[in-house]
C-alpha cells in the first residue's frame, strides 16, 4: 500500500466530517470514506416522495456546538439556522399546555395552569442554564483515565478537580442529583402541572430504552438542555434545506481546508500491521494506507466488525460487547395535503411553527415505556412532531405540507422482530394517537414513511438503531464512554481512534466528538 494521507477517516456523518475539517485545518492530508452514495450518515435531507423533502432520521439542530460553527465558519458554507419558538402539549380533555419563546406569554400560560409553577419556572430556568454552563466545559475536556498515572491524565484529573470545586457547594450537589436521579423525579421537586412535567421529562427518555421514572433520566434532560443558538441556551431550531444542509456545509468546510471525500466507498476492515492500525481495505479490495485511521462507527461496529473479535484483547472484547445500544425511537415521515387542525387550538397559528410535544401525563410516558419494557411497540407513543414546511417552504409542493414525528418507543429488540406489517402498524399507532388530538389528520395524509430502529440500522449502520451510538446512561459518560480504559477516543488497536457520538460526550447533531477526537489526534503528533 501506498502512504498517501495521514490520515483516514471512515464515516461521513456529521461526527467524521468534524474530525476531518479539523485535521484538514492544521496541514494534514485526510481521505474520509463513505459507505453510502451520499454524504451525511443519519443527518440527511432525502426527498422521500416527490416534492417531498425530509431530514430522514435526525430532524432538529441545536445541540452543533458553537465553536465548531465559528471555527469552521458553517454560514458561510450554507448552514442556516431557523429557530422554533414554542411547544404544544395538547392535552385529552380538549385543553392544551405551551411554552413560548416570549418569557411574559409563557409566563401567562404557565399561571393559567398553576401559578406556584409559574413562580418557580424562572428559578428552575436560572438553575438549569448554570447547569448548563457547568457541564459545557466538560463536552470539549479529553476525559481522563482514572485509574492511570499517566502525566496526561493526572493532569486531566486535576482540571476537573478545578472544575468541579469551582462550581461551589449548592451547585455541585445540585449536579450530583441530576446525574442519579430520573427526569421525572427530579421534576416533581419542582412543578405540580402534569403537562409541564411531562414535557420537560420527556427531553430525558430522547434516545434511550428508559421510562421518566428510571434513574439517570434527569442527565439526559440536561444534555438536551444545552441547546443553544447564537448563545441561548435551550433554543432549537431547523436547518433550512433540512439536517441535509448541516452535514453538507462541514462537507463543504472539510474540503476547502484540503480534506478528501469519497462517498459510495464502503470499508470492509482496518488493515493491521504488527496490531497498529495501518490503513483501510474497501470492499472493492483496494487497500489504501495511512499512519492513523479514525472511525465515525460506532464501537461495536468498528471494533467487532472492522477489526474483528480475533484482532481484540480478551478484556477489550468483553467491555466492546457490554456497551448498551437499545435503540428505542423511530421517525414517522408524513406527507400532507393540509395542515393539522387540532381541537385545542383550531385553525392556523404559531403553534404549528414549533414543536408540538404528545406527552400530556409522565403516566402517560411510563405505560407507553411499559410496552417496550416487555418487547413490543407503545400502542400510545410519546412524539416530538414538527412541519419543517412551515418555516421552510422548500421541502414541500406548494400548499403541501412535511411532518416529522420522532416517536418513541419502538424497541429495536421488538418481539417477533420488525417485519413490515409490523412496521406500518407501528405508524398506524403514531397516526391514530395523533389523530385523537388533530381529528382531519388522517384524510389529510398523502404519503407515509415509517422507520424503525431496524431501518436506522440496515440503512447508516448505527447498531440497533440507537441515535447516540450507545445510551447516555451514568455508567456510559465521560470515561466511561465507550470504555473504562480507552475514553481518549483512542481504542484497544493503537493509532486507531474513534470521533463518533459512540464517544465522549455523546449523541446529536452535536459535533463534539468529532472535534475532540481531531484535538486528541493532533496533541499525539500524528
Amino acid at each position: 500500500m501506498r502512504t498517501a494521507y495521514d490520515a483516514i477517516v471512515i464515516g461521513a456523518g456529521h461526527n467524521g466530517l468534524v474530525c476531518a475539517a479539523y485535521l484538514a485545518r492544521a496541514g494534514k492530508r485526510v481521505l474520509v470514506l463513505e459507505r453510502r452514495e451520499r454524504v451525511g450518515g443519519a443527518a440527511v435531507t432525502e426527498e422521500v416522495f416527490p416534492g417531498y423533502r425530509y431530514s430522514v432520521h435526525s430532524y432538529v439542530v441545536s445541540l452543533l456546538r458553537p465553536e465548531i460553527i465559528r471555527d469552521l465558519d458553517l454560514p458561510r458554507h450554507g448552514l442556516h439556522i431557523l429557530p422554533l419558538e414554542s411547544t404544544v402539549t395538547p392535552l385529552p380533555d380538549g385543553d392544551y399546555f405551551a411554552q413560548w419563546g416570549d418569557h411574559d406569554r409563557n409566563r401567562r400560560e404557565l399561571a393559567r395552569h398553576s401559578l406556584r409553577d409559574a413562580e418557580a419556572c424562572d428559578e428552575f430556568g436560572r438553575l438549569m442554564y448554570r447547569m448548563a454552563r457547568a457541564v459545557k466545559p466538560l463536552l470539549g475536556m479529553i476525559p481522563p483515565d482514572p485509574a492511570s498515572l499517566a502525566p496526561c491524565d493526572l493532569a486531566g484529573l486535576a482540571r476537573l478537580g478545578s472544575h468541579l470545586k469551582g462550581l461551589g457547594a449548592r451547585d455541585f450537589n445540585a449536579l450530583s442529583r441530576l446525574l442519579t436521579t430520573s427526569a421525572a423525579d427530579y421534576l416533581d421537586q419542582w412543578f405540580e402541572t402534569e403537562a409541564l412535567k411531562a414535557t420537560k421529562s420527556a427531553s430525558g427518555i430522547i434516545g434511550t430504552m428508559l421510562g421518566p421514572r428510571s434513574p439517570g433520566t434527569a442527565y439526559v434532560l440536561l444534555h438536551h438542555y444545552m441547546g443553544e443558538i447564537d448563545g441561548v441556551f435551550r433554543a432549537w431550531g431547523l436547518a433550512k434545506g433540512g439536517n441535509g444542509s448541516v452535514t453538507g456545509a462541514i462537507a463543504a468546510a472539510a474540503r476547502a481546508a484540503g480534506a478528501e471525500i469519497r462517498a459510495g466507498a464502503p470499508v470492509a476492515r482496518v488493515a493491521l500491521r504488527s496490531g497498529r492500525a495501518s490503513g483501510v481495505v474497501l470492499e472493492s479490495g483496494e487497500e489504501i494506507a495511512a499512519p492513523v485511521v479514525v472511525s465515525n462507527a460506532d464501537p461495536r461496529r468498528t471494533l467487532l466488525g472492522l477489526v474483528g473479535e480475533s484482532n481484540l484483547p480478551g478484556s477489550a472484547l468483553a467491555e466492546v460487547k457490554r456497551i448498551r445500544y437499545r435503540g428505542a425511537s423511530a421517525k414517522v415521515n408524513l406527507a400532507l395535503g393540509e395542515l393539522p387542525d387540532f381541537t385545542c387550538l383550531p385553525g392556523p397559528g404559531p403553534h404549528l411553527r414549533g414543536a408540538i410535544s404528545v406527552s400530556p401525563s409522565v403516566e402517560y410516558l411510563e405505560r407507553a415505556y411499559d410496552d417496550a419494557k416487555y418487547g413490543e411497540f407503545s400502542r400510545r407513543p410519546y412524539m416530538d412532531i414538527l412541519i419543517p414546511s412551515l418555516l421552510d417552504p422548500g421541502m414541500a409542493p406548494p400548499g403541501k405540507h412535511v411532518m416529522s414525528i420522532f416517536a418513541q418507543y419502538a424497541p429495536y429488540h421488538l418481539s417477533g422482530g420488525w417485519t413490515a406489517a409490523r412496521r406500518e402498524a407501528f405508524g398506524d399507532a403514531v397516526v391514530d394517537t395523533l389523530a385523537q388530538y388533530a381529528p382531519n389528520l388522517r384524510s389529510a395524509i398523502l404519503h407515509r414513511q415509517v422507520v424503525t430502529p431496524a431501518d436506522i440500522e440496515d440503512t447508516v449502520g448505527l447498531a440497533e438503531g440507537n441515535i447516540f451510538q450507545g445510551e447516555l446512561t451514568l455508567q456510559q459518560m465521560f470515561f466511561l464512554r465507550p470504555g473504562t480504559a480507552w475514553a481518549r477516543y483512542r481504542t484497544p488497536v493503537d493509532r486507531l481512534y474513534l470521533c463518533g457520538a459512540g464517544a465522549h460526550p455523546g449523541g446529536g447533531v452535536m459535533g463534539a466528538p468529532g472535534r475532540n477526537a481531531a484535538l486528541e489526534i493532533l496533541r499525539g503528533g500524528a
